[in-house]
């Protein structure tokens, strides 16, 4: 990528941006996490499909139903990640949430910003910590592009997520969306939601190359397929996982930074009203976490939350 204009605004000259891929952390730290970093993925590569063999197998021997199998190998995939994070701490995660209140669940759409490559593998690792022992499982929409990777595409594939078809694309550039996928990914979605799994959506649509500055200009889609399912949405948020994989390919795997916050927001989420709404509150609360690694401070924060800060804004 070549840093172009985002809005007048060099993402190359930004002074925002220029600090955030300084690093923050000692030459021996940052190569140690870019050892590690290279060992988790090449772990991961070898562990999965060990893992995901076996409901494979007891599927094409109609021992088990799909459903079972899918929700098998995210389990497995799950497992995989979290142990190999824990025998391979190339980064220190922090999980901001209280999943212990929730006892049952209710089904939802889950949103969250995206930014690096690393993103799935640490959500999968951290899923229990952030959504609680009684989380549903979740069925992730992704861009089938992510298929010519052997690995991502045996995750995906087994684990039944969802596919959406666009254009390859550098970070930063305009997603532009084969609009009949569209149609696939409505019906996969309701048939998860009967199967008894939530959704999980990026609006940003890729990954964010100046992710200490702002979220992009985020996508309707999770308001709209929360809408036709009569499902609340509920926000998820990351921070740092830029520091150890960063979007652009002239940073890449250096590594200036090994912490990595997760925040989940309680509650049982919004059906939002608009989808106006939807993305003002998206890039209130999840952009502020998403690019400080802080929160909103309380008051504003539940505003955003309660929906009662829209309705005086809008």
């Amino acid at each position: 990528m070549d840093g172009s204009a985002i809005n007048g605004l060099s993402t190359s000259s930004s002074p925002l941006f220029a600090l955030s891929t300084q690093p923050t952390i000692s030459k021996l730290s940052a190569t140690i996490g870019k050892i590690g970093m290279m060992a988790f993925i090449i772990s991961m590569c070898i562990s999965l499909p060990i893992a995901l063999f076996p409901p494979y197998l007891l599927h094409r021997l109609k021992l088990i139903t799909k459903v079972q199998q899918q929700q098998r190998a995210l389990t497995h995939g799950q497992f995989c990640a979290r142990w190999l994070l824990r025998l391979i701490p190339f980064c220190n995660v922090q999980c901001n949430s209280s999943p212990e209140l929730e006892t049952n669940p209710q089904p939802c759409v889950w949103v969250c910003n995206h930014t690096s490559a690393l993103d799935i593998f640490i959500l999968l690792a951290n899923d229990k910590k952030l959504r609680g022992k009684n989380r549903r499982p979740i069925k992730i929409v992704y861009w089938k592009g992510l298929e010519d990777n052997p690995i991502t595409k045996l995750l995906f594939t087994q684990c039944g997520f969802i596919p959406v078809q666009m254009a390859a694309n550098a970070a930063g550039e305009e997603n532009s969306y084969d609009m009949k996928s569209f149609k696939t990914l409505i019906k996969m979605s309701k048939q998860a939601f009967k199967e008894g799994c939530d959704i999980g959506i990026l609006p940003e649509g890729q990954l964010n190359p100046h992710p200490t500055e702002k979220l992009l200009p985020s996508f309707p889609g999770a308001f709209t397929l929360a809408k036709m399912s009569r499902r609340p949405v509920r926000f998820m948020a990351l921070h740092g996982t830029h520091r150890l994989w960063h979007a652009r390919d002239d940073i890449g795997m250096t590594v200036t930074g090994r912490d990595v916050a997760l925040r989940v927001y309680e509650g049982e989420g919004r059906k939002f009203k608009s989808a106006d709404e939807f993305l003002a509150t998206f890039e209130a609360v999840v952009g502020k976490f998403a690019t400080t690694g802080k929160d909103l401070h309380d008051d504003e924060l539940n505003q955003w939350l309660d929906g009662s800060k829209w309705e005086r804004i809008k």
